[in-house]
């Protein structure tokens, strides 16, 4: 049975990973990010595509008017954009309050208020019962180290899927959070990302190797699929033991 699978940040990284992964099962992905020409490039048979900012409630708007009209119900809504601003534009001066109230907001806009806005414009097109609402948090979430202001977005996207899974939940739809923990072949750290930290991060996991973008995809593959339909309100971590469960 062909589902609806709609992918935000789906041109790059752990959201293309994920669209390839959907699209060869046979399902209708369509995927959706700030900038239409890497959303062209991504390549994902038989994808569509929705350039949009996701933090802009007209733009979500439109956005779920474009679903309206090419999908109808969602039966599958995966949260990939995101980011920890580092690859943002600077702007303003040097004033330090400034750069604070910057970044807060630029990880506040990227990580949280994307995927609340999406989530909440197409919560009426989920599909009912079978409905999959999934979110990337991070390992940064349980660390409140490196850069804290992205941890503490992150954060904030479990109470939310808490909330959304009791919500959602007597209408057949589950809800859960994939935490990844260092993943190559991404765009995340820009290019500041150096042999030694890389080999600090390695040396966390228990397996001895950095994840990849199909290790994160292949768990919302199951998580979105019928026999995971008894798990919500759950966070997954995937980081090769670097960070123990909880």
């Amino acid at each position: 049975m062909t589902r609806n699978v709609v992918i935000s940040g789906g041109g790059t990284g752990i959201g293309l990973a994920a669209a390839r992964m959907f699209a060869a099962d046979g399902d209708q992905v369509l995927l959706l990010g700030r900038r239409g020409d890497v959303l062209e490039r991504a390549g994902v048979p038989g994808a569509l595509t929705h350039a949009a900012d996701l933090a802009d409630p007209e733009s979500v708007r439109g956005v779920a008017g474009f679903v309206g009209r090419e999908l109808g119900a969602v039966d599958v809504l995966v949260h990939s954009a995101g980011g920890n601003g580092l690859l943002e534009p600077p702007v303003g001066g040097d004033d330090p309050l400034e750069a604070v109230a910057r970044e807060w907001t630029v990880n506040f806009r990227l990580n949280v208020l994307t995927a609340v806005l999406l989530t909440e414009a197409l919560r009426d097109r989920l599909a009912e019962p079978g409905g999959r609402v999934l979110f990337l948090s991070s390992i940064a979430a349980y660390r409140g180290s490196g850069r804290v202001s992205y941890a503490a977005a992150k954060a904030s996207l479990h109470p939310y899927a808490h909330d959304l899974a009791r919500r959602l939940g007597p209408h057949g739809i589950t809800v859960n959070v994939v935490a990844p923990g260092y993943v190559e072949d991404t765009g995340f750290f820009g290019d500041g990302m150096d042999e030694e930290r890389r080999a600090l991060l390695v040396a966390e996991t228990s397996n001895g190797r950095a994840g990849t973008p199909g290790d994160v995809a292949a768990t919302l593959h199951w998580l979105a699929s019928p026999g995971a339909g008894h798990i919500t309100s759950q966070i997954i971590q995937v980081n090769g033991g670097a960070e123990r469960g909880h």
